[in-house]
């Protein structure tokens, strides 16, 4: 399905019934937005793993701008802001309450800023293995020379020196850096999922390049506007985004609950996928709960 929202068109897809028989009445679940990470990729990875959510909620894919199979466009608008608009103005087009927001790696910079700047958009905040700042690039340069390759530590240059310049060079850089990111990182199945997946260089190269957009960024000064509840999710062998950036990032944030998994690194929902799954619907039921909402219309 597609949506005609602002000056693009994103391309979304929908896990779950949103309405469910319940006794004598039907019963409207909770809606979650899943925002992938990258730049550069798409939803499609992350299906197979948190279909299991489905059961729960109704979940809402989508390709960011210039992404997977969204609409391409003016390149320069290929930017944190205007994926923070064009989320907000999904939910709106789909004309939606409130909603459950799931990000991870740069989703969850998408989600974090969306959140900070539409407070009353968001119900529940889930934040997976992701950073509110700039900072993270000079770490995850450091972790890669210390842990890496020396394949591995020249694709990370290439990453930040704007050079994956083409599909099949993204290709080879995630089988590549593999197993940096995933513990249970598995070369065939991750092959087939990423030629299933629509890769594009150029939002990666606008975002993380010499001169891109998300080399100055920095939300913590924005965090604080954050009234949902939140959920932060940390791999504890993440080299991109290692650890001590959520601690960080639950400093910041008011009342947030912070999740360190030990077998994870980057790739947590992937890494320990059942565990993953039960705490963010144990966190959205308790804190449904706690905050007076419907905990049931977690339930199932």
């Amino acid at each position: 399905m597609r949506a005609r929202v602002r000056d693009t068109q994103l391309y979304f897809d929908v896990d779950g019934a949103g309405l469910v028989p319940d006794g004598a009445s039907m019963r409207e679940r909770p809606t979650a937005f899943w925002i992938h990470g990258g730049p550069g990729g798409d939803h499609s990875g992350a299906k197979s793993v948190l279909a299991p959510l489905a059961d729960r909620l109704q979940l809402v894919y989508f390709d960011q701008r210039g992404q997977g199979r969204s609409e391409r466009g003016n390149s320069a608008r290929y930017t944190l802001d205007e994926n923070v608009e064009d989320l907000e103005a999904l939910r709106n087009h789909l004309g939606l309450d409130p909603i459950v927001s799931i990000g991870t790696s740069y989703g969850g910079v998408v989600a974090m800023a969306h959140a900070a700047r539409y407070p009353d958009a968001v119900s529940h905040l889930v934040l997976i293995a992701t950073a509110a700042h700039f900072g993270f690039i000079e770490r995850a340069k450091a972790i890669v020379a210390e842990r890496g390759t020396p394949e591995q530590i020249a694709l990370c240059d290439d990453l930040f020196a704007g050079r994956l310049d083409t599909p099949e060079k993204l290709l080879h850089y995630h089988l590549t850096m593999g197993p940096l990111y995933g513990r249970n990182f598995d070369p065939a199945s991750a092959e087939a999922r990423l030629r299933r997946a629509i890769l594009t260089p150029d939002p990666l190269n606008r975002a993380y390049g010499p001169d891109g957009s998300m080399r100055a960024y920095d939300l913590r000064p924005e965090l604080a506007a954050i009234t949902a509840p939140t959920l932060i999710i940390a791999g504890r062998h993440d080299w991109i985004c290692p650890p001590d950036l959520s601690v960080e990032i639950h400093e910041h944030i008011a009342g947030s609950d912070l999740r360190i998994f030990e077998e994870s690194s980057h790739s947590v929902p992937a890494d320990e996928t059942r565990e993953c799954l039960d705490a963010i619907i144990g966190f959205l039921v308790y804190k449904a709960r706690t905050g007076g909402r419907d905990a049931h219309a977690f339930t199932g």
